[in-house]
């Protein structure tokens, strides 16, 4: 449904894309994982045939989302990164925009906006002004307003950045149950947790993709060994291991819990030796994307 081969990109001397390929199949989730600066929003915009790629190519649906627009557009949502909908109208009002826009019939509209504020859980607010709504609120309707033609392929740009926890998970919810409904979605996402609830991910750099795949092989291709300091002494024993760095073994702080990479010289009898007193429990885990992540990052030049 979207394939993308080798894109390039510069913005002046700037490079954005330095060969990015990808393929989205029908009823799954590919998210873009990286952190601002990575090249994910252009990646999109090319995609979605906002901007030309100074190489290689982009296919939605089979066409060329520049060239073809106007056959591509009809079957394809586009969400951007910032809430772009009308804060002075209300939920109803902001779907019957979209509605007209594109070209939705009258006959289909009603049935149409009672499926999506079902779907959405925003029947409830339908005559509330959308710069009213919850932040999460503010995503959903703009998911719904973005489905209101119903789109064969979906784009969404950062669609939980600033959403609370709750909410996120809400919303993937919802784009799950529109993959099972046979919908291509290519997502991007700065949140690494976030990986495992997509089909695919790459993970993304710089405009380049460090490793690709589904997030459990992703994840196993981690080369180390992992164990894992949680507890209520997790910041005593983060200051401690910064303070005496122990040989062969890195130390990256995830939240409330600390993860000791180590492989080759390093031993973690001599970790459990520097922390102990601290109120602390240490066992093996396997990788996350984020440790595969700044495992990789870690070996660029």
């Amino acid at each position: 449904m979207i394939t993308a081969t080798d894109l390039r990109k510069s913005y002046g001397s700037t490079p954005a894309l330095q060969g990015l390929s990808l393929t989205v199949t029908p009823g799954t989730i590919c998210g873009l994982i990286g952190p601002d600066g990575a090249g994910k929003t252009t990646a999109m915009r090319i995609v979605c045939g906002l901007l030309r790629p100074d190489q290689g190519q982009a296919r939605v649906l089979g066409l060329d989302p520049v060239a073809d627009g106007p056959a591509v557009k009809p079957r394809l949502g586009y969400m951007p990164q910032r809430f772009s909908l009308y804060p002075d109208l209300t939920v109803a009002e902001n779907l019957a925009f979209f509605a007209d826009l594109y070209g939705v019939t009258r006959r289909a509209r009603g049935q149409r906006e009672a499926e999506l504020l079902a779907f959405s859980r925003l029947d409830s607010f339908r005559d509330r002004r959308a710069g009213r709504l919850s932040g999460g609120m503010k995503q959903k309707l703009a998911l719904s307003c973005t489905l209101i033609h119903t789109p064969e392929v979906l784009v969404l740009d950062e669609p939980t950045t600033g959403v609370d926890p709750v909410s996120r998970r809400e919303f993937w919810r919802i784009l799950a149950q529109l993959a099972g409904r046979g919908l291509s979605l290519l997502v991007s996402t700065p949140y690494m947790d976030e990986a495992d609830r997509c089909d695919q991910i790459i993970l993304m750099h710089a405009g380049r993709a460090l490793t690709a795949g589904p997030p459990a092989a992703v994840s196993a291709a981690f080369p180390h060994q992992i164990l894992e300091v949680s507890g209520p002494g997790t910041g005593a024993a983060w200051a401690r291991l910064r303070s005496q760095p122990p040989a062969g073994i890195e130390v990256h702080r995830f939240g409330d819990r600390l993860h000791l990479i180590y492989a080759g010289t390093g031993h973690p009898d001599r970790v459990r030796e520097l922390l102990t007193g601290t109120e602390v429990t240490m066992q093996p885990v396997p990788a996350g994307v984020e440790d595969v992540f700044v495992d990789l990052l870690q070996a660029q030049p």
